[in-house]
Order: structure tokens, then sequence, then C-alpha cells
């Protein structure tokens, strides 16, 4: 193990939770304490074929892989009545994509999620996807729903790129956030050409990487065609399943724990800090369907 890497431990994200552990054991009353916990729910969906033979993601497995997480997401038995559930017909949306040339959001992803919002009604020229070009594209000016889409990795300066990290492009100067590994990502999801506007988090690990060196470094040998997406409308549960993801396939592939090279608290304060959603494992709901072999989860 490289004794000079961090890590953020379980311990770390129990520390949300250390006040109210606190008002409970000390005597004092707590409303929310004594209310049943909502849960944040986080679906993984996987299939063998999602991705095929040539290494290309099958982009019929992909929609309906993607249908039943949206149901199972919503409590839907039909899929078109799902996505009602969370697009209207009268939205403008904007679909944030990640273009990062080694690993970006698949096209066949990109436009399986496109397809299923116009099937809702949504006009053709109320749709964009973009990623770099956010701030400038007219649609994402005028958007009143976002969908969140990138593939899940380790991270120079995050210690994970997911859902959080995805929307730094919604800043005109990123790397005023870097600072403490990313420690205020959250802040941008505050933003009003953000704020309350994200309605469904695709991450994808139909291939993911989960490890690597350097702000620019990839190697094949770190990534693994996992076959799955994450799915869910709360950004932190999303992140914070897909790190015990990354974190279990580190520990299958090194024979051993082995601390990511940046600590990811970027996903705790997100929760602590910013009050955005869950980072504690307890709080969250984990649907995991289809193809079981090799979950590590």
């Amino acid at each position: 193990m490289d004794h000079n890497e961090r890590t953020l431990t379980r311990r770390d994200f129990m520390k949300g939770t250390a006040m109210g552990i606190l008002a409970a054991t000390s005597g004092f009353p707590s409303v929310a304490l004594s209310r049943p916990i909502q849960k944040s729910r986080v679906v993984v969906i996987r299939d063998v074929n999602a991705i095929d033979a040539h290494g290309l993601p099958n982009m019929t497995v992909l929609e309906k892989m993607l249908d039943r997480a949206v149901m199972l997401l919503v409590s839907k038995n039909d899929p078109l009545e799902a996505w009602q559930q969370l697009i209207d017909k009268d939205d403008v949306v904007g679909i944030k994509s990640n273009v990062w040339h080694y690993l970006p959001t698949p096209g066949e992803l990109e436009q399986t999620i496109r397809h299923r919002v116009m099937s809702v009604g949504v006009a053709d020229g109320d749709i964009a996807i973009d990623d770099r070009g956010v701030l400038n594209n007219p649609v994402f000016q005028r958007a009143t729903a976002l969908i969140n889409t990138r593939p899940v990795r380790t991270h120079y300066w995050a210690g994970i790129g997911g859902c959080l990290k995805n929307y730094i492009m919604f800043t005109p100067s990123p790397y005023a956030y870097h600072g403490d590994s990313c420690a205020d990502l959250a802040k941008v999801w505050k933003f009003p050409i953000v704020k309350d506007k994200t309605r469904l988090i695709v991450l994808s690990a139909l291939r993911a990487q989960f490890h690597g060196r350097g702000p620019h470094h990839f190697d094949r040998r770190y990534v693994w065609d996992y076959r799955g997406l994450i799915v869910g409308t709360d950004p932190v549960a999303v992140d914070r399943i897909a790190l015990e993801l990354i974190r279990n396939k580190r520990k299958a592939y090194f024979g051993e724990e082995r601390n990511l090279a940046t600590p990811p608290h970027h996903i705790i304060y997100a929760d602590t800090r910013y009050r955005l959603g869950t980072s504690d494992l307890n709080k969250i709901e984990l649907i995991k369907k289809g193809w079981q072999q090799n979950i590590l989860l």
C-alpha cells in the first residue's frame, strides 16, 4: 500500500450523523430522530449484453436497462409513466454529459436518454446535450430540467469523478473549485442555472476507471466493463454508491484496501455543509437488479 495515499473512511461518512447521535444520547429531544428515516433511492442495474462483442454499448439493451431503472426509481410499472414522473412535455431539458476523451459519456447512452425525453413529448429543439459549452448553450440557459450523465472514474483533483463533479462546467472558473480535493463542489449546485433543476442522474458504469495517477492519467488495465448504470435523483447518494463500487473494485484488484490518492470528501461535504443529499449508507435504499456476477455492492 502506498502510505502517501489518503482516504475517506466509513468513519468520515458517519460524522454527518454525529450531532443526531449526540442529541439522542444526551437526553435532548429530537424531532428528526423520532421520525422514520426517509431514504434516498439509488438503482444499480446491469446487463451482461450492455456492451457488445466489439466493445460498443448496445442501445437496445441500454434503453431497456434505463427504463427499468427509472421505473424502479419512481415506483411505476410503465416506462412512459415513469419518465413522465420526472420530465414534463413542456420542459426544456439540458443533458449534461462529459467529454473526457479517454472515457467520455457513451454517445449511445446520450441518445438513449434523448430518445426517452422526446417520448414524453419534449420538442427536439428544447433538448440539448453538452458538457464544456453549457454556459453558452441557449437550451441550457433556458432549461427547466437537467439530466446529469457521465462515466464514473477515479479523479486526480476530486478522488472520484461522479455526478457532483460533472456540474463543474456550470461555473466560468472550474479551477476555483479544485482546492482541498474539490471540497466545495456542491456549491455549484446552488447556482441559479442549476439549482433544483436536476430531475435524473444516470451515472455510467458500463466501463469504469478504478485507479489513476495524475490529472490526465489513463491506463486500460484500470478500466473494467462493469456493464451497469447507477441511477437516482439524489446526487450525493449516487456518488456515495459509486465510491463504494470503486473502493470495492480496488480491493478486489489489488488484494488489499488501497486508498485513493485524493480523498473524495466533497461527497460528505455535499451532505454536511450544503445539505444537497445523503452520504450515509444507512440512509440510502440501494436496489440492485439485473446481472449479479461480481456486482461488488
